[in-house]
């Protein structure tokens, strides 16, 4: 039988930083224990919505030790793993589960990209550095590397412990295609917010989810809505969330969804360099649509 920690709602956690730039620990915790109040199934740290990027290894250990203490006994917390070596990469994968992480999410390397020969080593090497669940991330929009679903299914025929994609071409025909070549071997999850319920109608059982952070109940109701084959419900939910979720979709999502929680209440619009917040007509813009959907929430 496949992972469970692999199913249901599991929010890609933005990384709060204080007004001196630094990560607020405390607003994090605080944080991961109200997404985890509403339902999620557990939390992935220092992804792409995450700025992991951004954080120094010294950083992403603290921020994997928060969540631990946080949340860490009542649900999963996976670790996002990429970074410019593998050696690197490796190293981290390690680190986190030492920390205490039940799952790393594996990425291909940042800003190198190139052919199945290296992209396959480099995400071998994450996945066989611990005996912790993994689920392979496949991005090629934002990452380059199209990890298609016929290599999928032959890094699963070698490594046990890949029980899990994270697929987000934007294509929902790729679960379809994943599932006929593994079947329940792996657990296919969403990876992009507005392409959900075309997703768990393609067999996906999990949604690594953006909005989630500053929306959880209304994610998690939508997402079982979608599982359970509710349609009206779903049909309902889906259209007065999609304006909102079409903005994890976009360059500038961090910004966007760290927007979102400013606005509910649940964080502030404080991101870090080379990210800006937005401003001016920009600004306004984004204001409009959220303020918009949540008068009608």
């Amino acid at each position: 039988m496949n992972d469970s920690i692999w199913r249901g709602v599991l929010p890609a956690i933005t990384t709060p930083f204080g007004v001196d730039g630094g990560v607020d620990h405390a607003f994090l915790a605080r944080h991961a224990a109200h997404l985890v109040e509403y339902r999620c199934a557990g939390v992935i740290a220092l992804g792409s919505l995450g700025e992991g990027a951004t954080l120094t290894a010294d950083e992403k250990r603290a921020v994997l030790s928060t969540l631990v203490r946080a949340v860490g006994a009542r649900v999963p917390v996976v670790a996002a793993v990429s970074a410019l070596s593998t050696p690197e990469a490796v190293a981290l994968a390690r680190e986190a589960a030492s920390l205490g992480c039940r799952g790393l999410m594996v990425l291909p390397p940042y800003v190198y990209t190139s052919d199945w020969r290296e992209m396959k080593a480099h995400v071998a090497a994450v996945i066989a550095a611990t005996p912790l669940s993994c689920m392979l991330y496949n991005n090629p929009i934002a990452y380059r590397t199209d990890f298609v679903p016929a290599q999928i299914a032959e890094l699963a025929s070698e490594h046990a412990n890949l029980r899990a994609v994270k697929e987000s071409s934007g294509d929902a025909r790729r679960i379809t295609a994943i599932r006929a070549l593994v079947g329940d071997r792996l657990d296919v999850l969403v990876g992009m917010d507005d392409c959900v319920v075309e997703g768990v109608a393609a067999g996906a059982v999990g949604w690594v989810a953006g909005l989630a952070n500053a929306l959880p109940d209304e994610s998690v109701t939508l997402f079982r809505h979608a599982m359970a084959c509710d349609r009206d419900r779903t049909e309902a939910l889906y259209r007065w969330f999609l304006p909102l979720l079409r903005l994890d979709t976009v360059p500038k999502f961090v910004q966007l969804i760290k927007l979102v929680q400013a606005e509910v209440g649940l964080g502030s619009a404080r991101v870090r360099p080379p990210r800006l917040e937005l401003i001016g007509d920009e600004l306004a813009a984004a204001q409009a649509i959220i303020r918009q959907a949540l008068a009608a929430r």
